[in-house]
């Protein structure tokens, strides 16, 4: 689950400082405390904030939405600098301009990429133990992942597949390939049309 980004992200502040971050997901995971502890999946970006392991202005928050949340828990992400697209407004659109608009906001700097597979609609990755309606598109996701390059990718992950959901097995393959794109976008791979 997401709370395994936080060590991770505690390793890269060792070695580049605060990178900048994109993450891709239904839920902004920035709790204070989940089920009455510091550390859980759905609080890991509030304490990366607070350890100072990212970069928030060169934080970009992709995809949110659900049913359970409030106004507050787009706001606080958006009041510690990051950018936040909520996924009602990436609906029925290509993402190829605004991941040229992601690539201008990160920079040269290091970057990390964190994906939810809730992100995606469970029309495409049913397999999650927290599904949202109304999310982003397979093809969105490839998008999202191939607009990544060019920028300095110093790590990746990609989370929340769950294989008791997963029965046809359709998630797993969706988030294999999601993983296979992201190797292809790091640093020294060459692109190929």
């Amino acid at each position: 689950d997401h709370t395994m980004t936080l060590p991770i992200l505690r390793a890269m502040a060792k070695k580049h400082g605060p990178v900048g971050l994109i993450h891709v997901d239904a839920h902004a995971d920035i709790n204070d405390t989940m089920f009455g502890e510091d550390i859980a999946h759905g609080t890991p970006f509030r304490r990366a904030v607070e350890e100072g392991l990212i970069n928030a202005r060169r934080t970009i928050q992709i995809g949110l939405r659900g049913t359970g949340y409030a106004a507050e828990d787009f706001d606080w992400p958006r009041r510690q600098g990051f950018k936040v697209y909520q996924a009602d407004e990436l609906w029925h659109r290509s993402l190829v301009p605004l991941m040229d608009e992601v690539r201008a906001h990160m920079g040269s700097g290091p970057v990390y990429i964190t994906f939810d597979i809730d992100s995606l609609d469970p029309a495409f990755a049913q397999g999650t133990g927290t599904p949202e309606i109304g999310g982003l598109t397979s093809m969105q996701a490839l998008e999202i992942v191939r607009g990544c390059w060019g920028l300095d990718i110093v790590g990746c992950d990609l989370v929340e597949v769950s294989p008791p959901f997963d029965t046809s097995g359709n998630t797993a393959l969706t988030a294999a390939n999601l993983l296979f794109e992201l190797l292809c976008i790091f640093p020294g791979v060459e692109r190929r049309n």
